[in-house]
């Protein structure tokens, strides 16, 4: 496989995993574990499908619905990327202080108020 296919195929198993994380409250129970058992626990169709017992093509069915789903709350709610700004603005935030810019520091401070605002 090219690198560059696993690495988008690595990083949307990593957004389905996150977006789970955040939404997967708003999914059917059902929806919610098995895109946790089939991007966190890396349990193919086939197990899963034996699992709930049901065929594969539900599962599939299931967890299309789960992964559209998750992406449309994500786009209405931005919940988990505004929590990634958030972090990556801290650490910012925090080198600018552990290096004495505090003009860069109180930037920073004013753009993580702007995001929790926002």
């Amino acid at each position: 496989m090219p690198l560059h296919l696993f690495y988008c195929e690595t990083m949307e198993k990593h957004s389905i995993s996150l977006l789970n994380d955040y939404y997967g409250v708003l999914l059917t129970n059902k929806q919610r574990e098995m895109l946790e058992l089939f991007y966190n626990d890396d349990m193919s169709l086939g197990e899963l499908a034996e699992q709930f017992s049901v065929s594969r093509q539900a599962v599939r069915d299931a967890i299309q619905r789960g992964e559209k789903s998750l992406f449309e709350y994500e786009e209405k709610l931005g919940l988990a990327k505004k929590s990634l700004l958030l972090l990556k603005t801290s650490d910012e935030l925090c080198e600018k202080l552990d290096s004495n810019e505090i003009k860069s520091a109180r930037m920073c401070a004013e753009k993580i108020k702007a995001i929790l605002e926002d």
